[in-house]
């Protein structure tokens, strides 16, 4: 600066807002020297300075993808904080716990540890939400908010303790018990159960070969969400929605699963898991036709919904294979079941008419896609045409 001078130091409010406003303009690396600059300054000042500093910094690492770094802060938080009684508006609260747990290195036990800890901050915040503690300091629909969100995600923590346990410990003895509890429990938390948590619902109903329950709590799972307008923040997450359509096929609800993923290759017509997943799903509806006709009268030909089916899938699969090589992709299992379910499809209608390529007619990447009410046509018209090699 002109006159020798120095630039003002920045307070710690500053470099946290400054950190903040990094992070949602997408510039985690800046972000992150704030961030640790706001450490520096406040790392002597006791808890209550510095665990904003490090929850940031945890966040901030994860975005990074630098994970042991993230797990380092979370843990020094965690020490700070150990039961979590400190608020969260002064960075402590459940949050920390729940990072641990999903960054564990070994996972199992070592997770659900961590998931508790959370689960019991979360039912002290709850607590003191609905005895009045903040009433003198906060609105009443402010507090009914806070409270929706605390339950949201103290359902949400359950739930992930009993996929810990239908996974990494699914071989304990008490496995199957303590997800019914669990699941039970998370059911009955929110005033109106959250798809997220029906979803899960379904998951544990079918390990128990409970399909008709599995099948119901989908539907809702569903209902809750599918007339919204896509840009409505209540839709769950797209990898919560991709989990939601292969649970309507184990379930053999292979219809509605074939309407989750339309909406899904609308929104983002470069994810390979839904591409595929679609050609899976229409593989399985053809399988499923053809099965129902057989015995009945008629020629020996294929039915023409069958054909149709097959075809779809073949479009889908392709589809999901080009954008495999095109956008590097690293799960070597989808490509290879998608070449699988190719191969099987060209032996019963032959190898697919690449007329489309250098032909007159014009090659249709919508073809497979179901044209109904809740297919968005502007979001279809907007979606970039998926790549030739």
């Amino acid at each position: 600066m002109a006159n020798g001078q120095t630039a003002p130091k920045e307070t710690p409010e500053q470099l946290y807002e400054a950190a903040l406003n990094l992070v949602e303009q997408g510039q985690p690396e800046d972000a992150l020297k704030k961030a640790k600059k706001l450490l520096a300054q406040v790392q002597d000042g006791g808890a209550a300075q510095s665990l904003p500093a490090l929850t940031l910094l945890g966040e901030i690492s994860v975005e990074m993808g630098v994970i042991d770094s993230a797990r380092g802060y979370f843990e020094q938080a965690a020490t700070l904080d150990p039961s979590g009684a400190i608020p969260e508006a002064m960075g402590g609260g459940a949050e920390k716990f729940l990072w641990l747990a999903q960054l564990s290195e070994e996972g199992g036990k070592e997770s659900v540890q961590w998931f508790e800890k959370g689960v019991a901050a979360l039912q002290a915040e709850i607590t003191a939400l609905e005895t009045g503690e903040h009433k003198q300091s906060l609105d009443e629909e402010t507090l009914l908010l806070m409270r929706m969100e605390k339950k949201r995600k103290l359902a949400n923590a359950l739930c992930s303790i009993v996929e810990v346990y239908m996974t990494d410990l699914s071989w304990e003895d008490d496995a199957e018990a303590r997800c019914e509890n669990l699941i039970t429990e998370a059911v009955s938390i929110e005033d109106e159960t959250s798809p997220e948590v029906l979803q899960t619902l379904a998951s544990v109903r079918l390990s128990q070969e409970r399909t008709p329950d599995a099948q119901a709590a989908l539907k809702r799972s569903i209902d809750a969400w599918s007339g919204l307008d896509p840009e409505d923040p209540a839709i769950p997450d797209f990898a919560i929605r991709i989990s939601l359509s292969r649970l309507l096929m184990e379930a053999k609800m292979e219809d509605e699963a074939m309407k989750v993923l339309n909406r899904l290759v609308l929104e983002d017509d470069q994810s390979v898991e839904a591409w595929y997943l679609g050609g899976w799903c229409q593989h399985l509806i053809a399988q499923r036709e053809q099965l129902s006709k057989e015995g009945t009268a008629g020629d020996s030909g294929l039915e023409e919904d069958v054909e149709a089916a097959m075809k779809g899938s073949r479009h889908w699969l392709n589809t999901s294979i080009k954008l495999y090589d095109l956008l590097d992709y690293e799960d070597e299992r989808l490509l290879e079941h998608a070449k699988e379910l190719v191969g099987e499809i060209d032996k019963i209608l032959g190898p697919e008419d690449e007329q489309a390529d250098g032909g007159e007619e014009e090659y249709d990447e919508w073809e497979g896609i179901e044209e109904d009410e809740e297919v968005d046509e502007e979001m279809k018209d907007g979606c970039q045409r998926v790549p030739d090699n």
